[in-house]
């Protein structure tokens, strides 16, 4: 289960007078979403929705920048820029994505874009520019390779793509289905939310703010959906993904501690895969993972081959790559703090830190 990765181009030294970079304004969303739509190396993160995402949700400034000649978009580079005491002071490309970058129909707009990432970054006096990519642009720049993401074309064919789950991690979805695990869609997120956040601080991290699951299912509408797993009316586990083109996207999931041995996470995935399927969906994402981490072990056991992401830094006050991590020594003695904490006050608290780990 694993996609060819996209060809990188050659980029050209110069940058004609005749394209400009502008920064979008609401009368041009739909335009914008209109190239994300159809440009081949554009992803969900791209979509113009994310501006007032980061901006309402977490009061974080953005800055998102097209490349435009003669009155056709070019590409896109959706930034933000997040400051913080604890983390220092960045501008990413893109906040709370797995992948983010140029994306681009010519060489030109990449470079123009890039350039101007560059002299904001300068101006806003960050400490670095990271641009998310998922194949390398910028050799001469900074760059980290901890991650790996997860993607696979999937069958039309329920029983073909369980067939094609390794042995043992089906075992694992067939404990989940004999369990007497159901599943359905959601309406809200208030079920998915009490599984995601007692399972991230199970993890020893920070919860993001319900208030920012509520504006993804506002702003995205169907293409943002829950899945719940329930056992005799009680939450298991659930899942929020996103949908793009054919592609489905399980990016935040979790389940309460009975999920271990229900195998909740198990049957969540494959449910949401068997549905996903019979929508017509071609391209499961399993999105983003440290190497040497429980969930690079579960996603693998799928079948799925990981894909190195290449994030790149240009640094600008800082002097090297950041390390803003779990996998960090220096943050050790926390996660080990926060996963003793009360479920209660993690949820209160968190939200406060989580919104800087962009």
């Amino acid at each position: 289960m694993t996609l060819n990765q996209p060809v990188v181009c050659r980029l050209p030294e110069a940058v004609p007078a005749s394209l400009e970079v502008k920064q979008l304004r609401d009368a041009v969303a739909d335009e914008w979403d209109a190239f994300v739509e159809r440009c081949p190396e554009a992803t969900f993160f791209h979509r113009s929705g994310w501006k007032r995402v980061i901006e309402h949700a977490f009061g974080h400034p953005t800055h998102y920048l097209y490349a435009e000649a003669e009155g056709g978009i070019e590409g896109v580079l959706a930034l933000g820029q997040i400051r913080s005491r604890l983390f220092g002071n960045a501008l990413i490309s893109a906040p709370f994505a797995v992948y983010g970058g140029v994306a681009a129909s010519s060489e030109v707009a990449r470079v123009a874009l890039e350039n101007a990432a560059q002299e904001l970054a300068i101006r806003l006096g960050v400490d670095y520019l990271e641009m998310r990519n998922r194949v390398p642009r910028n050799p001469s720049w900074s760059s980290k390779q901890l991650y790996v993401t997860f993607r696979g074309e999937i069958s039309p064919e329920p029983e073909e793509n369980l067939s094609r789950i390794p042995r043992k991690q089906r075992a694992m979805v067939r404990k989940g289905i004999k369990a007497g695990l159901a599943a359905e869609e959601d309406p809200g997120v208030a079920r998915f939310f009490d599984a995601y956040s007692e399972s991230v601080r199970n993890l020893g991290t920070p919860v993001l703010p319900i208030a920012y699951f509520q504006l993804l299912r506002e702003v995205f509408n169907d293409d943002c959906r829950v899945l719940t797993i329930t056992r005799a009316g009680k939450t298991i586990a659930g899942v929020m993904s996103f949908y793009f083109r054919d592609e489905v996207l399980p990016y935040y999931g979790g389940g309460v501690r009975e999920a271990r041995a229900l195998k909740g996470n198990d049957f969540m995935y494959w449910e949401l895969m068997r549905r996903s399927c019979e929508q017509g969906i071609r391209v499961f994402d399993y999105g983003r993972s440290k190497r040497g981490t429980g969930s690079y072990d579960f996603k693998k056991n799928w079948g799925f081959e990981p894909e190195p992401l290449h994030y790149e830094y240009y640094l600008v006050k800082s002097r090297q790559v950041p390390d803003v991590n779990p996998l960090n020594p220096r943050y050790q003695l926390f996660i080990k703090a926060w996963q003793r904490m009360p479920l209660s006050l993690s949820r209160l608290i968190g939200p406060v830190i989580a919104k800087n780990l962009g």
